[in-house]
């Protein structure tokens, strides 16, 4: 086995709840299902079930493995606010990057940084972006200069864009924006047509909007939502060369696409996410998978965790497991020395992160961990400011 790496940054992640939960609604979060589990069933019986019953009990003060009822029996003994802290600041993971567009009672990152005991930085979605502007924007005019507004002042704060785009099927990834005319008349039907608060489905929208934040500079995170990453390969060649670069998330079951990808063009990023969490016991082999083909200093670790600060500790402790079973594999079969199994493991945990969305050298988190570093002599693009609890360095 070679080291684990810690601390970890983790690349894609929204905020935890902040209310108690009962057993129904603590493990239909665990389930990748919008519903409860069928009928007598549990999603405790999934690998991310049987994972959070690995790690999660030895934060709490519980054996591991030890039973859902009794787990979260214990939970609520401590308290929401008191078990979360101890899970967050258990997971190892330093820095947060936090996609703050979903909707429901979740932290935002300056809570989510004091309990964590870390540094959390924004990621604005774009399509929650867009929907605001509309819904204060009485032209199309006016909306259309207030968008382009708000992603460049989102850009001075932000570390990184996403979008869900890609989810629906590819259909506003052409490569190429829209022109001026067809952006205007794309916009007039669907201000006329949107009730307030409705949300951007609009192709031609979608299209425009995503070539505005590539040319922010700032990288554009692209979800998959486990669909083939290869739909976005006209927009990743449409692309190239303009400075910004773009992470493809959530790849699984597509994850060998995603790293292809990556493999093709020098803009393109993969992230390990939470296929990982998803497959437990199994993550070593989709690991081994994704670094089949990746470059390796192309690969992002991310928990994608939604909700449970459990899911944080699952997708680092994890990615921790599988890195450190597949190099450590690759170093007692003569293929890798063990100096190159920890560089490697070092900047898929943390490095390529710090290069990709620019952050900055820390010294030590607020917990005295060592923080994310770049190799030396790595440029530093200025980033988004991080929320960080006293005692961690500001960054501007």
């Amino acid at each position: 086995m070679i080291d684990t790496p810690s601390p970890l940054v983790d690349q894609y992640c929204h905020g935890v709840l902040r209310t108690e939960l009962g057993l129904g609604t603590f493990e239909a979060r665990l389930g990748r299902a919008d519903g409860p589990p069928a009928p007598g069933t549990t999603f405790f019986d999934t690998q991310t079930g049987f994972a959070v019953r690995r790690w999660c009990p030895p934060l709490l003060g519980l054996e591991p493995h030890c039973p859902p009822a009794r787990y979260l029996a214990r939970r609520r003994e401590l308290g929401v606010l008191e078990a979360g802290r101890r899970l967050l600041r258990g997971s190892g993971i330093s820095t947060y990057l936090m996609d703050t567009g979903l909707p429901g009672d979740l932290t935002g990152p300056s809570e989510l940084a004091a309990s964590a005991d870390a540094e959390a930085y924004e990621i604005v979605r774009l399509e929650l972006l867009a929907e605001q502007v509309a819904d204060t924007s009485g032209t199309v005019e006016g909306f259309l200069a207030n968008l382009a507004e708000s992603v460049h002042g989102a850009a001075a704060s932000a570390v990184a864009f996403t979008s869900v785009a890609a989810v629906r099927r590819g259909v506003a990834l052409a490569p190429g924006p829209p022109g001026p005319g067809e952006v205007r008349r794309a916009a007039g039907r669907w201000l006329a047509g949107r009730p307030v608060g409705g949300a951007l489905a609009d192709p031609v929208l979608v299209r425009h909007l995503l070539w505005v934040a590539v040319a922010s500079g700032r990288p554009l995170q692209l979800h998959t939502g486990g669909g083939d990453p290869m739909l976005l390969a006209d927009f990743a060649g449409a692309t190239a060369g303009l400075g910004t670069d773009l992470v493809l998330l959530h790849g699984y079951p597509y994850h060998r696409q995603a790293a292809h990808l990556a493999s093709v063009f020098p803009h393109v990023y993969a992230d390990s996410g939470p296929a990982l969490a998803h497959t437990g016991a199994r993550a070593a082999a989709v690991l081994a998978e994704i670094l089949e083909l990746v470059p390796f200093g192309k690969l992002l670790f991310s928990s994608g965790a939604h909700g449970l600060p459990e899911l944080h500790v699952v997708g680092a402790q994890v990615f921790r497991e599988a890195l450190a079973r597949v190099l450590g594999g690759w170093v007692r079969d003569g293929a890798w020395s063990r100096t190159d199994a920890e560089r490697v493991a070092r900047m898929i945990a943390a490095g390529n992160a710090c290069r990709v969305y620019g952050l900055p050298v820390s010294g030590t988190a607020g917990n005295g961990r060592r923080g994310p570093a770049w190799p030396a002599g790595t440029p530093f693009r200025p980033g988004g400011t991080p929320f960080a609890v006293s005692g961690s360095p500001g960054h501007g």
